[in-house]
């Protein structure tokens, strides 16, 4: 055994750690509380935001074209409120009277720009052969026969009243459409606040993007708490289980909620220095806890197990601590960077919240290592540990399963790896089955509030998905006009679009207002005058502003909407292909066609969701086997080390593949998760297989002397890390999908690294004893 002096001898860092945490305890455990404190004051700034066009990159043309959109036309994002009785004609006097007094409301909210509904839309009229515009509904209390004009006019108008009636004639749908500068989440709690207590006599729906972005926000922060406290509940029930020690069940606690604090407030910092949406906490970041928790109580697990096992041989508190730090901070440094480097690895996705996500858990893990290495080892010297305690004097059930478990391996190690090769290879056939679905809507389960009103705004309304064609040309010449109009009607053919708009509606409409109401004139003028007299016309009577969102002043640039049911993600990207394609053939020199909107969107999403997969996994397994190569010192080492790692991978994803479980922008983190968090254990494995060589133990027995030393912390470690469990009682399936996912991906990594990799060290052992 080594004394203090001797320590000093060796590795100078090494010493240092040692030293700070046996001589220096106390003021090893004020700075580090004092540091913590300094980065957890940035939870002031803390945000916690979820909007999907966010994810995209700026530099993508869908993206580009959206904030071109935007600028020109404001903002297109809407919240949708749905209202109504099942069966019950909206055509009564107290319901249009309900309408009017929802509209004026939230007219009155800051932030909203515009309230589409049959209370604040207008009509044409030709009255004494002149172009009459007046409210569709001029005020609050209606007369019959006043109600039965609105009827008859929006039967003439059928793109109108789809927008506004539901298709059966018994919900009204009123669209709220936010200022740029709006913040989704107080404007989305303001309408919901109206909404909830004008309309409480009726059947009450929200739906939107917006009010997506708004809503989830909150359900996040609840989320979290439920799923941390999960989490610890489960976490510290194994470990008490194990340890038998409340304090040090305590000690791995203050260890996970230490990191967390300074996670948090690291995220707060730079967002309030950098004011970047990367480190704003989305749905997508909901894992972030339980993950940091887990690898937290991974570096606490590790040095309890291995001090209470020198303990029970040594009997001196001091000695037992410098031998476990001895023995441990190389392989948690170790296991600490290449997990830092699994992370990092998303910094090369193209979404950007994973570029936070990597950047904010790394500096979570950096922390908990210098906590693990300083302040856990500190309060451990510090303890009067109880030497006949059960803790101490007594070995676990655990212990004695490893034990037996071990012995099995390392009997057949030919057939261990050959079953392991088998299970991976049909894992491998479950990836071909894998699916990509980014829509937001699948996130929720059916019967949920949220899932059932957007599930009613699909099928009785409009639907909240759009398509968006940014229109640029002479947008009064009659042939552009009409090449708009194509473009319309193919559109409107693809099954799940249920209306268009854009300005040739309004070009028609007032075409045939002109023209006596005669429906054969509801067409596009023949001549460019006619067109330009027909605008002319129309500013006598209504305001020319009211087309602000379909044309800009210059009638060369317009917007195209068609509304859509929500549809998969597969659907998406072959109809987002198959526009392209006709766009590209019928628009013409003459008018130019950009697409963008909300089914855009997620087509990109879904080509990022797959390339930020496989980017984590390439450059984290590349990383992290260079790493161990390069401490280890030899090449086949950092192989060793991604066998367990991706062969657990390949596991996760033909599961899901095979159950039928959907790749999201959420569960493209998992490859990230898996290897982040599984490394540990080839870490340990290799780094104690290394240690025993060196000390002189025979290859005959070397096998089993490691899977006797590791074995136990890394089953205890997978076994506490169960606390991803909490996940499965989470709000979003995604994540409810990573919860389950990632105990069996706890399972797959300990075990893989207790058979794949003991029994390729035991067949390779005389080569692998050569070292040193």
């Amino acid at each position: 055994m080594k004394d203090n002096n001797d320590i000093k001898k060796g590795h100078p860092i090494k010493g240092w750690f040692i030293n700070q945490a046996l001589n220096h305890s106390r003021r090893t455990i004020f700075l580090s509380l004092l540091l913590t404190a300094i980065m957890g004051s940035g939870l002031t700034w803390f945000t916690v935001e979820d909007d999907i066009l966010k994810i995209l990159p700026k530099n993508i043309e869908s993206r580009i074209t959206w904030d071109s959109v935007r600028e020109e036309f404001g903002n297109m994002d809407m919240i949708f409120i749905a209202f109504g009785k099942k069966g019950e004609s909206i055509y009564n006097s107290k319901t249009l009277a309900k309408l009017w007094d929802v509209t004026r409301n939230l007219e009155d909210i800051p932030g909203v720009d515009e309230v589409l509904s049959i209370a604040s839309a207008n009509r044409m009229d030709n009255i004494d052969d002149i172009m009459e515009i007046s409210d569709l509904q001029p005020y609050r209390n209606l007369s019959e026969q006043e109600i039965l004009d609105i009827k008859v006019f929006l039967e003439k108008s059928p793109r109108l009243e789809r927008r506004f009636i539901g298709q059966h004639g018994d919900y009204l749908n009123i669209a709220v459409r936010l200022s740029l500068s709006a913040e989704a989440v107080p404007l989305t709690e303001n309408v919901v606040s109206i909404g909830d207590s004008l309309l409480e006599d009726y059947e009450l729906h929200y739906g939107g993007q917006t009010y997506l972005t708004g809503i989830v926000s909150s359900l996040i922060r609840a989320d979290v708490s439920g799923l941390m406290q999960a989490g610890l509940l489960i976490m510290i029930l194994v470990l008490l289980v194990n340890l038998r020690s409340f304090s040090a069940v305590g000690m791995v606690l203050s260890l996970i909620m230490l990191s967390l604090v300074f996670m948090g407030g690291f995220m707060g910092w730079v967002y309030h220095i950098t004011g970047s949406g990367k480190f704003h906490f989305t749905i997508m970041n909901t894992s972030m806890p339980i993950i940091l928790l887990t690898i937290a109580n991974s570096d606490g697990v590790h040095i309890i197990t291995k001090f209470f096992r020198v303990l029970r041989k040594q009997g001196n508190i001091r000695s037992s601590v410098q031998r476990t730090l001895d023995s441990l901070l190389m392989p948690i440094f170790l296991t600490s960077i290449t997990t830092v480097a699994a992370f990092l690895a998303m910094v090369f996705a193209p979404l950007e919240p994973l570029i936070g996500y990597g950047i904010s858990i790394s500096m979570g893990i950096i922390l908990a290592w210098l906590l693990s290495s300083t302040f856990f080892a500190a309060v451990i010297s510090l303890i009067k540990w109880n030497l006949n305690s059960r803790a101490v004097n007594r070995t676990s059930i655990f212990e004695n399963l490893i034990d037996r478990f071990g012995k099995q391996v390392l009997l057949h190690p030919k057939y261990v790896l050959a079953a392991g090769i088998f299970f991976v290879a049909v894992a491998a056939y479950g990836v071909t089955l894998l699916e990509v679905n980014v829509n937001v809507k699948n996130f929720f389960k059916k019967g949920t509030e949220i899932r059932d009103g957007m599930d009613f705004i699909d099928r009785e309304m409009t639907g909240s998905m759009d398509i968006q064609f940014r229109l640029e040309g002479d947008l009064k010449s009659p042939q552009v006009l009409n090449s708009i109009v194509r473009i319309q009607e193919h559109v409107e053919k693809l099954p799940f679009v249920t209306t268009t708009f854009s300005i040739t509606d309004v070009v028609k409409q007032m075409h045939r207002t002109v023209m006596d109401d005669d429906p054969a004139f509801e067409i596009i003028p023949d001549t460019r005058g006619k067109v330009n007299n027909l605008f002319t016309m129309y500013s006598m009577s209504g305001d020319p502003d009211d087309f602000e969102t379909l044309v800009d002043y210059e009638y060369e640039a317009g917007l195209l909407t068609a509304m859509s049911r929500n549809v998969s993600t597969r659907e998406i990207v072959e109809t987002v292909s198959e526009l392209d394609v006709f766009i590209a053939k019928n628009s013409g020199p003459e008018l130019t066609v950009l697409i963008t909107g909300m089914m855009v969107v997620l087509r990109d999403v879904v080509s990022m969701v797959v390339k930020s997969a496989f980017i984590s996994i390439f450059v984290s397994l590349i990383m992290i086997g260079f790493i161990v190569a390069y401490f280890f010192k030899r090449i086949i080492w950092g192989l060793l080390a991604v066998v367990p790692l991706s062969a657990a991978i390949i596991f996760n994803f033909g599961s899901m593949g095979i159950f039928g479980m959907e790749l999201s922008h959420v569960t493209a983190i998992l490859s990230s998760i898996i290897i982040g968090v599984g490394v540990d254990f080839a870490v340990h494995y290799i780094s104690q297989y290394r240690r025993m060589v060196k000390h002189g133990v025979k290859a005959d027995i070397l096998s089993r002397e490691v899977v006797d030393e590791v074995g136990y912390p890394i089953i205890l470690d997978a076994a506490s890390n169960m606390g991803f469990g909490a996940l499965l009682f989470s709000t979003f399936i995604p994540i409810q999908y990573i919860g389950g996912l990632m105990i069996f991906a706890m399972l797959a990594t300990s075990l893989g690294t207790l058979t794949l990799l003991a029994a390729l060290c035991e067949l390779l052992k005389r080569k692998l004893a050569q070292e040193n």
